[in-house]
């Protein structure tokens, strides 16, 4: 007798499914059961609010009484964490039954609650793994994607409410590579930073943005005679167009910004179908003169991308600084643009 694979396939499924479901379930009322905890707490804590030590000595005592019987997992250092989960997420409606109790605690680390949003909406819509979400955290995804974004348009994204219509509300400058493992003073050629990236594919991809799929390496183009060498292709879905990408270990020069733009005419000619969207192509550089770039290419074109890439995490300073830099530009245009209406 022949049994259908199909047939097997399908119950595996089923059983797979419903572990990964009971996890989740199970999971999901532990995360409700340390915020009863944290709200039952902090209730108390008001009983007593005229005494300034009252918080210290109740948490230090219900470990005490709770950690003999229940584990580790209800010392002071755990119990304060479950008051701080309530107090940063006052209603229990608001909990999200994706996340799992790790992410909230990840979560817990971001202050600003509009960052918050960003990072809850954007881990349930990708089904970010923790590692995934302390990453992106860590390299401060948020922030990077403000540099070149408003915090509504940032958002709106996130949750769905709004469709990616141009690359820079998806794509970041800088972009963070700290998992190639490449050491910054390392001399390296072009094709060891493509080598690396391949390695790590996964990781590349999800650095890049929403909606990235690999197409190629080293896409050749044949131009009478003349051969030409694409270093990676890949296709957005969000934005239904083929993005290419071109490595430079230099400084970024008006020759690259050139070879890309024949890369992006070349696949807007002979590669789009009718019904996609207009070539992306990004320079992925060193180091790179925005103004350079800006000269270089026709003014309000939205085709072309310089990203610079850093090969470790930047620190919080780092990006604050970038973040007012880029705050202080603004204000500065829109000073100018009021003068000029004035006038």
């Amino acid at each position: 007798m022949i049994i259908n694979q199909t047939f097997i396939s399908d119950i595996k499924t089923i059983i797979t499914d419903s572990r990964e479901m009971a996890i989740r379930a199970v999971d999901h009322q532990r995360t409700l059961m340390y915020w009863h905890i944290g709200k039952r707490i902090f209730e108390e804590e008001q009983k007593g609010k005229e005494r300034a030590d009252y918080g210290v000595y109740l948490i230090k005592y219900l470990s005490e009484q709770l950690q003999p019987e229940y584990g580790s997992g209800y010392s002071v250092r755990q119990i304060n964490l479950y008051r701080q989960f309530y107090r940063m997420f006052p209603i229990v409606h608001t909990l999200c039954a994706q996340l799992s109790w790790s992410q909230y605690k990840l979560l817990l680390s971001v202050d600003n609650e509009s960052e918050r949003d960003f990072y809850i909406a954007e881990t349930v819509k990708n089904n970010w793994t923790v590692r995934q979400l302390e990453r992106q955290i860590y390299s401060s995804l948020y922030n990077r994607l403000l540099l070149s974004n408003d915090k509504e348009s940032v958002l709106a994204v996130a949750r769905k409410e709004k469709v990616p219509s141009e690359a820079k509300e998806i794509i970041k400058d800088p972009m963070v590579l700290e998992f190639l493992g490449m050491k910054r003073e390392a001399s390296y050629y072009e094709r060891d930073l493509e080598s690396a990236i391949i390695t790590h594919l996964q990781d590349f991809l999800l650095e890049l943005g929403n909606g990235f799929s690999f197409v190629a390496r080293q896409k050749r183009i044949h131009l009478d005679g003349d051969e030409f060498y694409v270093d990676l292709v890949c296709y957005n879905r969000l934005l239904r167009c083929f993005v290419i990408i071109e490595i430079k270990t230099h400084k970024l020069t008006h020759q690259d910004i050139g070879q890309l733009q024949m890369y992006v005419n070349y696949f807007d000619r002979m590669e789009k179908l009718t019904d996609e969207n207009a070539t992306i192509g990004i320079l992925l550089c060193a180091s790179k003169n925005d103004t350079v770039v800006k000269f270089t290419l026709p003014e309000g074109q939205k085709q072309i991308i310089a990203s610079q890439y850093e090969l470790y995490l930047p620190t919080e300073k780092q990006l604050l600084e970038e973040v007012n830099r880029e705050l202080e530009i603004f204000e500065e245009r829109g000073e100018m643009s009021s003068h000029l209406d004035n006038k």
